[in-house]
């Protein structure tokens, strides 16, 4: 199986690093699916994106992720972050909350955590 070395950094804090077999995100281009072997390439990340990671032992990581850029390299993938959370930390209520009451400001930040909850399962 092939496999490639993924790191999900924010700012504050390494969210996840580990081998896997595919990634998707979305960028300012449109949506972009990773593979091991994938051309190098550099995408923005949206502001309330959903990351998803599939692991090599079969899991999913997913993150709702507030800007930043993803990089592929020969080497692997790297997806830094200004903001993001995973989705397990997530309070669903508080978020599906937030995205009622929020400004326009606010709404994609809490439509990306209640997105990256609802792709987690």
């Amino acid at each position: 199986m092939a496999e490639m070395t993924v790191e999900l950094v924010a700012v504050e804090r390494r969210l996840w690093s580990g081998k896997a077999t595919s990634v998707s995100a979305q960028t300012t281009e449109g949506e972009i699916g990773i593979l091991p072997g994938h051309e190098p390439v550099l995408g923005q990340l949206v502001e309330g994106g959903v990351v998803r990671i599939r692991t090599t032992d079969g899991g999913l990581v997913t993150a709702a992720v507030h800007g930043g850029f993803l990089s592929v390299t020969g080497t692997g993938v790297s997806i830094l972050a200004e903001d993001a959370e995973l989705a397990g930390e997530i309070d669903v209520a508080a978020a599906r909350t937030a995205l009622q009451d929020a400004d326009d400001a606010e709404r994609a930040r809490a439509a990306a955590r209640v997105r990256a909850v609802e792709q987690s399962a």
